[in-house]
């Protein structure tokens, strides 16, 4: 039960919708500009940003310990090479699996205390959240802790972002360029290889189950994948609304595919079995599949893993 909770939550912190989409006030560049005052490529200390809260951050010296409150900086903080510097993670950590042994300092609220006793030198915050936690952030600051706050990112570009401004708070930005240089690479790959889909499918992804069916919408990571991959998502609204079970099977999907397998099992034996939803075509012929929840919602560098677990589901017989 605690397994299901955890990911019902992550999931819809992923999706904005228990974070209030990380839109803070008064922000007169994009969100997670960064700005290096220094002029070389590497990150020479001290190294001075401007994060997504618009906060002027100095990190004097390179990080030698990390706190991260948010899974999706955990990934990349270890896909930098960072993994052994990080000395705190977050409830909801589960990536890699080097992360179930590293401190826990809470999950939507954070332990202040348990975080300044780690005496971390940088703790990567998100914009997501930092809104609901402006006064245990500030008790981080005024700890002499710098604090970072990472862009809520909504696409891929934001990622790269992310991905970039962790590098140079960290002293990695050579393996930030690297990375972001890789998914790149293999998101082009993927693309070109869906522009030989002759015949578009449509597509119902449901991110958490009857009763309460939660889908992905227009304008987000998951409606970009799709669009990517030259699917049609059959939701209309934006963000991840909750849709009735008549709403879905009045669209009758070519393809329906859920996220919550890793967590529950039997997920598409279930929807299979679904009462009344017999005639529609994805269940009909058999086109249910599951993907990797963190690996279409969490904002890291496992997005492009995500774009090909799709690719392979919707469309076997180009994406073999």
């Amino acid at each position: 039960m605690k397994k299901w909770y955890l990911f019902l939550v992550s999931i819809l912190l992923s999706a904005g919708i228990l974070a209030g989409c990380g839109n803070d006030t008064a922000e007169p560049k994009k969100d997670g500009e960064e700005k290096v005052e220094e002029s070389t490529e590497t990150s020479a200390f001290p190294v001075t940003l401007t994060d997504a809260a618009d906060q002027e951050v100095v990190i004097e010296e390179e990080p030698e310990a990390i706190v991260s409150l948010i899974p999706s900086n955990t990934e990349i903080a270890f896909e930098l090479g960072l993994g052994e510097k990080v000395v705190g993670v977050s409830d909801f950590d589960n990536y890699p699996e080097e992360v179930a042994d590293i401190e826990k300092i809470g999950g939507q609220e954070f332990n202040v205390e348990a975080i300044i006793a780690l005496n971390p030198d940088v703790v990567l915050a998100h914009n997501s959240g930092a809104h609901n936690s402006t006064e245990g952030l500030d008790q981080l600051r005024d700890a002499g802790i710098p604090v970072l706050i990472v862009n809520d990112a909504q696409n891929f570009e934001e990622v790269y972002d992310s991905i970039e401004m962790i590098g140079k708070a960290t002293g990695a930005t050579e393996e930030a360029n690297q990375t972001v240089e890789e998914m790149k690479t293999r998101l082009a790959e993927i693309e070109e290889k869906a522009k030989s889909v002759e015949e578009k499918k449509s597509v119902f992804v449901e991110i958490s189950a009857a009763p309460s069916l939660y889908t992905a919408g227009q304008k987000t990571f998951i409606d970009d994948m799709l669009n990517l991959i030259q699917a049609e998502n059959v939701i209309e609204e934006e963000g991840w609304p909750q849709i009735d079970e008549e709403a879905v099977i009045e669209k009758n999907p070519d393809v329906i595919i859920t996220t919550y397998g890793y967590y529950t099992e039997n997920a598409v034996e279930t929807l299979l079995s679904r009462e009344g939803w017999q005639d529609v075509t994805a269940v009909k012929e058999k086109q249910v599949y599951d993907v990797h929840s963190d690996k279409v919602t969490r904002t890291g560098p496992r997005l492009v893993e995500g774009v090909e677990e799709l690719a392979k589901a919707i469309y076997p017989e180009v994406f073999k």
